[in-house]
């Protein structure tokens, strides 16, 4: 059945894919590669175009890769979003958004093109068909799991979904690439966001809205009794928790607890200010169960590299909830999300939209 079946996999240019895609040729099954383009031109082109690609020097794994060009979506739903994010005082995370309007949307569009039966990207993450519907579960390797940045899809991308690095840990995909004879087998990872040069998002923000720091330079920086205690470059260019840059000597070290955007304010405070158990998510998407009614145990992270806290889980109205932690959390930052499991499996998430302190 294998050999019946096409698998279009997302190609990177990065070790991940190109070793997943080796696994499914491997496996048996009929593999073409798509390379999504996001920052080459300022337009989106539709149709599909041969690659010059290759993701091995060994003949059995040189598939076909296609491009397909969706730079003007990118910049309208990634970059867009990236920006309006941050003027209103919140820090966003743009890979989500990127998987589930970009990758996620422009496979299954190209799949539909080239008559593919299912998609499958790099991602550490793991996907199964239980109980009647479509289920999402971390990564073996829990240092690389990207389960979190998979939140947002549903069960229809999910249903057409292979995700091969799922049980894989990273050191394992690095020896397959070698066997596999992948070029990128030693390639370095980055960790920064694409269309931010040197991850310097206050330097991008500047650059990419015209007279941005004119406009919110010189705001107050107040402590927690109200106090100005100093005066900040602009509300955009700072995230909750953040310590270093803010330029203020009280004497004792003080975080950002809390931004103004109305006013260009910034609330300071001790670390303990930082402490909340409760957050409001908006927008939930729920792939391991069905929209809940009642309260329900779990645990959440509010972000990538945070660990699965037990919480309780309130339902609202408005596809929203409530996330009360059973122990204080540091630094829960609007526009972040929140992502609920059940042990290894994800329940849903949703945007972190309000905190309670």
């Amino acid at each position: 059945m294998k050999q019946e079946t096409t698998v279009l996999v997302g190609i990177s240019g990065g070790v991940d894919s190109a070793v997943a895609a080796c696994m499914l040729v491997d496996e048996g099954y009929r593999v073409i590669g798509l390379n999504i383009k996001v920052l080459d031109s300022p337009e989106s082109n539709p149709a599909l175009q041969p690659s010059s690609l290759v993701i091995s020097n060994r003949e059995e794994f040189r598939i076909p890769v296609y491009t397909l060009n969706l730079s003007k979506r990118f910049r309208e739903d990634v970059i867009g979003y990236f920006q309006e994010e941050y003027l209103a005082a919140r820090t966003p995370n743009p890979c989500i958004v990127c998987n589930k309007k970009i990758k996620w949307a422009g496979l299954l569009e190209a799949a539909d093109m080239l008559n593919a039966d299912l998609v499958a990207t790099g991602h550490y993450a793991s996907t199964a068909f239980l109980g009647g519907r479509c289920r999402l579960y971390q990564g073996a390797d829990k240092k690389k799991d990207q389960s979190y940045f998979l939140w947002m899809l549903q069960q229809k991308e999910l249903s057409k979904t292979i995700l091969p690095l799922g049980t894989l840990a990273k050191p394992e995909v690095r020896e397959l690439a070698r066997s596999y004879g992948v070029p990128a087998a030693e390639k370095k990872e980055s960790q920064e966001i694409c269309f931010v040069p040197g991850d310097d998002y206050c330097r991008y923000l500047e650059q990419a809205i015209p007279d941005l720091a004119e406009r919110v330079r010189g705001g107050k920086l107040v402590d927690a009794s109200g106090r100005v205690i100093g005066h900040h470059r602009g509300y955009p260019f700072y995230t909750i928790g953040q310590r270093r840059g803010l330029g203020a000597s009280t004497g004792e070290p003080i975080y950002v607890t809390s931004i103004d955007p109305v006013h260009n304010r910034i609330h300071t405070g001790k670390k303990t200010d930082l402490l909340s158990r409760e957050l409001t998510a908006s927008g939930m998407n729920w792939i391991g169960i069905e929209p809940p009614k009642k309260p329900f145990e779990a645990t959440a992270r509010i972000r990538y590299r945070d660990a699965p806290t037990p919480c309780r889980v309130t339902p609202l109205e408005d596809n929203r909830a409530t996330i009360s932690f059973h122990s204080p959390k540091s630094a829960i930052t609007r526009g972040q999300a929140a992502v609920i499991y059940r042990d290894d499996e994800v329940l849903g998430g949703g945007s972190i939209v309000e905190t309670t302190q």
